[in-house]
């Protein structure tokens, strides 16, 4: 029941009409939004029919901690947008990752993984995996030649953020394809900072994609969610562990990404553009010893970034000339930014990785990272570039 095929019933729809029609199918009422089915089982007509259900002969809801007709809504909407054959929404962007390494690995195995990654990345495959057996590498640079150095005869995944989280590194998603499969292993990419508006890592040949819908995918701040767009054998295997173990996205939240989907061609292209003028506004100021932004010229990955990508995004990452100290000024005197570590929202958000979503990791390790005391990571909102500049001059004046 995750698996949903996309490309068959719509290959006329362009991305944009995707985003607003796929996966919607309306019942007896023939309403023109999307339904919000709230409930925690379904009725069955019968007993064999009740089996049938249970056992996957007869398709159709059963129970919603794996079943429901808003959340596979959803899905079968994002499957479309990454050309992808199947998609399982989690709980959040964390349980999809979770549910991706406990579908897929057992103990023994390992994973090469960027060092470059989300804090709570880090930590789940840094201190948590190891407890049963599954073992983390840490590549500290995004060289393709660094990860084939790392791969073990039992490395099962190789795991990316392109761009990453918060120094928006690039990496090479096709030539990282070869190397994992080469070692016989599979290559999931967190695609949360670009989304499928400005990149699908499906069509380089990555393995699965990882999403905190959380962030761009809902778009305003509003709800948790996290999805694992893939393969139908893969995604099989996710749904299976998600069945059992139960890291189930809400029909609420699902209901309200769904409309979020709508209009994120429009929000990413918009917020990318403001990214973009913000960023070498920054890179004017005396204050500021380096911004990192794919969009930029000076970005070391940007000629990837730009074969990859759309656009750069909309995160900007920068540092501030005077470490923690001066960081936390600029952070201190915003007035219209919100202070806040989530990103993807129509409203900007500034904060200091080093002791926020890095902070549970230890201060060598942030070092290998590049997570310096000065770094800001601001998330780009729809608000006036204007307005935003105004208001970080008063912090790094």
């Amino acid at each position: 029941m995750s698996v949903l095929d996309t490309a068959s019933d719509k290959p006329g729809w362009s991305f944009d009409t995707l985003a607003v029609r796929a996966g919607q199918e309306r019942s007896q009422f023939g309403e023109h939004s999307e339904a919000l089915y709230l409930t925690s089982s379904f009725v069955f007509q019968n007993a064999a029919q009740a089996a049938a259900r249970f056992s996957g002969e007869e398709p159709g809801n059963v129970y919603a901690r794996f079943t429901n007709p808003t959340v596979t809504a959803m899905q079968e909407r994002l499957a479309a947008l990454e050309g992808a054959e199947g998609c399982v929404a989690t709980a959040t962007g964390m349980a999809a990752i979770l549910s991706t390494v406990m579908a897929l690995m057992s103990s023994g195995e390992h994973i090469v993984a960027s060092r470059s990654i989300f804090g709570a990345t880090q930590q789940l495959f840094g201190t948590i995996l190891p407890r049963f057996g599954v073992d983390t590498s840490f590549v500290d640079n995004n060289s393709v030649d660094a990860f084939r150095a790392a791969v073990r005869p039992n490395t099962k995944l190789v795991f990316i953020e392109t761009p990453s989280n918060p120094l928006t590194e690039v990496f090479d998603i096709a030539a990282l394809v070869e190397v994992a499969h080469a070692a016989g292993a599979l290559l999931v990419v967190d695609n949360c900072f670009c989304t499928p508006a400005l990149q699908r890592p499906l069509q380089m040949g990555a393995d699965l994609v990882i999403h905190s819908a959380t962030k761009y995918l809902d778009g305003q701040g509003r709800v948790l969610g996290g999805a694992v767009c893939g393969t139908k054998v893969l995604t099989d295997e996710v749904f299976k562990f998600l069945r059992t173990a139960g890291p189930t996205l809400s029909p609420f939240n699902a209901w309200v990404i769904l409309k979020g989907l709508e209009t994120l061609s429009v929000r990413m292209t918009a917020q990318s553009a403001n990214a973009l003028e913000l960023a070498r506004w920054l890179e004017g100021q005396p204050q500021v010893a380096r911004v990192h932004y794919p969009g930029l010229a000076s970005h070391p990955q940007h000629a990837l970034a730009m074969r990859q990508q759309a656009s750069g995004g909309a995160i900007v990452s920068f540092e501030v000339k005077g470490g923690r100290e001066a960081a936390w000024r600029v952070v201190d005197n915003c007035r219209l930014l919100s202070i806040t570590a989530n990103l993807g929202d129509t409203k900007t958000t500034i904060t200091h990785p080093a002791s926020t979503t890095h902070g549970r990791i230890a201060a060598e390790a942030r070092a290998a990272s590049g997570i310096a005391e000065g770094l800001l990571r601001i998330a780009v909102g729809l608000e006036s570039v204007a307005d935003l500049q105004a208001d970080l001059a008063r912090g790094l004046g």
